[in-house]
């Protein structure tokens, strides 16, 4: 096997041959070995660097006022209610009939009163059955 080098080494090599099991043992050589971290850290960042109590990143300095950042003023994390806003557009903080704010009061996961409350409504209590799977012919799909 002849591999051609994309710029020539110092002393001209512009191509280097060797047999496929040689290029398989290079290459194999490159794998990293399994449950091994892939991000390595040098220098200040390193774990037991000895400058990392001074390091302007590390949180403990932030505390101190060494590190002067913005704190965040809105949690980084929707509500359900804003995520059911943006991706279903719907709007359960705004009532429907007067354009009103709502709050929500309760979250209720229990089955028996959540049967009981839909019964009262005259909804059906429970899911409908589940249709049975189509069979299909794999060669009229091709």
């Amino acid at each position: 096997m002849v591999l051609t080098l994309k710029t020539p080494y110092r002393d001209g090599t512009t191509h280097i041959v060797m047999s496929p099991l040689e290029f398989m043992q290079r290459l194999a050589a490159l794998v990293p070995r399994p449950r091994l971290h892939l991000i390595r850290f040098h220098g200040v960042l390193a774990p037991h660097a000895k400058l990392t109590p001074d390091a302007p990143l590390n949180a403990n300095n932030a505390s101190k006022g060494h590190f002067d950042a913005p704190q965040p003023s809105a949690p980084s994390r929707l509500s359900w209610a804003q995520l059911l806003k943006r991706v279903f557009e719907i709007d359960i903080q705004q009532c429907p009939h007067c354009g009103g704010s709502l709050r929500i009061i309760a979250a209720i996961v229990d089955p028996s009163v959540i049967a009981k409350m839909l019964i009262h409504l005259g909804l059906p209590a429970r899911a409908p059955p589940r249709a049975a799977a189509r069979a299909f012919d794999r060669f009229q799909l091709a």
